[in-house]
């Protein structure tokens, strides 16, 4: 065993035990599907200058998500009830009371200057009054505080006379909560404000630097809801008009942790538009039933296996080992979602397990990889030629997966809620798969390929002879892109067909993007969830959501629901729970609303954008754009079959459409690499020649991983049960056509904006030591086609 196989068995030791006392000893925080979780009713109040109406009520929703996703509470659920109400469901918090708090705080934050003591007593507000409207100040002929100032207690309780507002909380532009260990001043939150506004800033503090230090009037009150939260005195070491230079500034007030890092959230979410007071609260069961989880749990493990066993018979003991690095890889990977405490959803478990079949594809390469040295060089030592694999796949895997990663880095700066959760997902994903196949499985095969038996018994290892696949397409050696512009003209009308659908049949769009009708229903007989669901689904609701709130009340969100399909629901209920009553009856606005679709477009803009540019960079522009023009073929072709199916569009579909888009960019990326490679090393050589190759050459890996991941997703479409039938057929769908694209969409279209290119072709790989032809730094392996003969 080489030093460098040692330091990864350690670390790859060291990993797997953290892994798994983490696994083990912390609980995982499951979604609404799975487990339930809290029901907030919020209802939007007027103020004297702004009315609660529909569009107010979707602005408030959107602030009241971001304050959401600060407090770390994943993949919720909000929509707006009527004209102004809000349905908040929270899964799995901890504090519903203390999150309930957080959430329905106004959070209208001002900074003012001190005028002096106040003589009278503090404002009070009457109860019910609107705390966003403009103070008015208590009447004191004895005052010298502004007229439009108002009067308030300061931290100690003492009455101050404060100036109007100067700056508010739209100014600040981040806000985090921290520990003063050295000062000595505890927890605090450090502002940063916005430019102009620092400039507001240095001008307030400069006002009240004029005063001489200990006077109150040189100090500077913030102010969150009416409460002095912190009323500083500005150093003695600022001079009059002067003022703070940093535009930033920092709030200490005896905080506790929670205080601190609430008010930071609150801070940087910015204030409601309008006031909001809750008005029910209630605990709400999982939408899906126990025996739904339980056949998705089976056909999951069941997918797994087989795809486990598919590798082991393919790439026999290195394909079993590879097995065992993909059970590691879920370890890792699932002790990072707990530790990072990511809700898990169905959808996400599913899709959780099926990037166990997608991670095969890092092993698949470097397996691909190592036949090929040992069919060129049959003499050569198994470990030298696994070696050689793992370091010639470096290059594609590297590109798939910082292809994906900066994909999942934007979804989850620019996107939020659901978008922002998958890409946590996809960059844990990404990682773990990296790491199982570059450590670990490279640890475990090294260590095989040393032993004595598996290096003379070449049989057993599975990597000493190319595969039947690849033999059987070398031998027939198809002329695959002699006239690329057929191979363009079938996807044009795939994508033809698939656009029909959708202007034909339309899009079916799913509640969450349309909203419906909330309705829920008291039975005089226990129902359970499961019951209800089945009994609604053969009446013919097969797309209701139905949970338990409260009491054992039976709640159901469906689509768009009229008078007729609301009674015919309730009389099919009654069939099971005898006398049905309706308890609540309302329309609900869609829970992935315009704001949340805008910025997930925009965010999947901008990563196909970079994505665009760093595969220019690291190949050419031509198979940039090719790769991008397969990706968007995908898409279209997902979202017409669902169309031309009549499937619903939903949350679920929007996972499984982005896990696509992923998988398209890995395939095409691949066989790109190997394009480059061959092209490199032959440079008279007609492109479409070399593109042929590298498409035979890199088969057996779209085989191979496409099989992995086909494996699971049957299982789940077939036993699943309906939960997860649209998100599987969905994927389904995506991998054939993906890997349909990246060869006779994305290599065809390189050939032919190729035609117009006047880039030179690449420069050959430079590869030393044993790694290049015959050892020698700088020479290349001859073409197969070249006979080396010369005039």
């Amino acid at each position: 065993m080489t030093r460098a196989t040692a330091v990864r068995a350690v670390l790859a030791v060291a990993v797997l035990l953290v892994s798994v006392y983490i696994s083990l000893t912390m609980s995982p925080r499951l979604g609404l599907d799975l487990q339930g979780g809290t029901r907030i009713v919020l209802q939007a109040r007027d103020t004297a200058t702004v009315e609660a109406d529909r569009e107010t009520t979707d602005r408030t929703l959107e602030v009241l998500r971001q304050r959401i996703d600060s407090l770390g509470v994943s993949e919720p659920t909000l929509t707006r009830s009527g004209e102004d109400r809000i349905i908040v469901e929270l899964p799995d918090v901890q504090d519903p009371r203390q999150a309930a708090e957080v959430i329905g705080r106004t959070a209208q934050l001002t900074f003012h200057a001190v005028e002096g003591p106040a003589v009278e007593e503090p404002d009070e507000k009457p109860s019910g009054s609107d705390p966003t409207a403009d103070p008015t100040p208590t009447a004191d002929p004895g005052s010298t505080a502004d007229p439009d100032g108002l009067t308030l207690s300061d931290e100690q309780g003492r009455a101050l006379a404060l100036g109007p507002a100067r700056l508010s909380g739209a100014g600040v532009e981040d806000a985090t909560a921290g520990f003063d260990a050295q000062g000595g001043a505890g927890w605090s939150v450090s502002l940063e404000f916005r430019e102009d506004a620092g400039q507001d800033w240095k001008r307030l503090t400069g006002e009240a630097a004029c005063h001489p230090a200990g006077d109150d009037r040189r100090r500077v009150a913030i102010v969150l809801d009416e409460k002095v939260i912190s009323s500083p005195q500005v150093d003695p070491s600022v001079g009059c008009k002067v003022g703070l230079p940093s535009g930033a500034t920092q709030i200490t007030g005896s905080f506790s942790a929670d205080e601190a890092r609430d008010l930071a959230l609150l801070i940087k979410g910015g204030a409601l538009p309008v006031p909001v007071e809750i008005v029910e609260q209630r605990t709400v069961g999982p939408t899906l039933g126990a025996a739904a989880i339980d056949a998705s749990a089976r056909a999951a493990l069941i997918g797994a296996a087989a795809t486990a066993l598919f590798i082991t018979i393919v790439y026999r003991l290195f394909g079993a080992l590879a097995a065992v690095a993909l059970g590691a890889y879920g370890v890792i990977s699932y002790a990072a979602l707990v530790a990072l405490g990511v809700t898990l959803t169905l959808p996400g478990l599913a899709g959780f397990v099926l990037a166990i079949g997608m991670a095969v594809d890092a092993n698949v390469l470097v397996f691909e990889r190592a036949r090929e040295e040992c069919a060129e060089r049959p003499k050569r030592s198994l470990r030298s030629a696994l070696t050689t694999g793992f370091t010639k796949a470096w290059s594609a895997v590297a590109d798939s997966n910082a292809t994906t990663l900066i994909a999942a880095g934007l979804l989850f700066f620019l996107g939020s809620g659901p978008v922002k959760g998958f890409g946590v997902t996809l960059a844990i994903g990404v990682i773990a798969s990296m790491f199982s196949a570059l450590v670990i499985a490279r640890a475990l095969t090294e260590i095989a390929a040393s032993t004595r038996f598996v290096s003379d018994y070449r049989s057993v290892n599975g990597i000493a002879r190319p595969g039947a696949v690849r033999t059987w397409l070398v031998r027939k050696d198809p002329r695959l892109f002699r006239k690329p512009v057929r191979w363009l003209a079938v996807s044009v009308a795939l994508v033809a067909v698939a656009l029909a659908g959708i202007v034909v049949r339309g899009i079916d769009l799913g509640v969450e993007f349309t909203g419906g009708r909330l309705v829920e229903y008291s039975t005089s007989r226990p129902v359970d969830v499961e019951t209800a669901r089945d009994t609604l689904a053969a009446a013919g609701f097969g797309d209701a959501e139905v949970t338990t709130a409260g009491d054992g009340d039976l709640s159901v969100r469906t689509g768009k629901l009229d008078n007729d399909g609301e009674h015919a629901l309730r009389t099919a209920l009654a069939e099971e729970g005898g006398e049905t009553t309706k308890v609540r009856d309302e329309l609900i606005g869609p829970s992935l609303g315009d704001e949340l679709r805008r910025n997930a477009l925009i965010a999947l803009g901008v990563a196909v954008a970079v994505q665009l540019a760093y595969l220019a960079v690291r190949f050419r522009w031509t198979f940039a754009v090719a790769s991008v023009g397969a990706m968007v073929h995908d898409v279209i072709l997902v979202v017409g079959a669902f169309a031309w199916l009549g499937r619903p569009v939903d949350g679920i579909f929007l996972a499984a459409l982005l896990t696509v888009i992923g998988y398209s960019v890995n395939d095409s990326v691949v066989v790109f690499d190997r394009v480059r490679e061959l092209w490199g090393a032959n440079r008279r050589t007609p492109l479409d020649t070399i593109a042929r190759r590298a498409v035979l050459q890199t088969v057996p890996r779209t085989v191979n991983t496409g099989m992995g991941a086909l494996f699971i997703l049957a299982a789940l479409a077939v036993l699943g049960g309906d939960s997860l039938a649209d998100f599987a057929l969905a994927l389904l769908i995506g991998i054939v056509v993906g890997t349909w694209s990246s060869v006779f969409a994305a290599v065809p279209g390189a050939i032919v904006l190729e035609r117009n290119a006047t880039t030179p072709p690449p420069a050959p790989g430079k590869r030393k030591g044993k790694g290049s032809a015959r050892g020698r730094p700088g020479a290349s392996r001859r073409d197969p086609l070249d006979n080396g003969a010369r005039v």
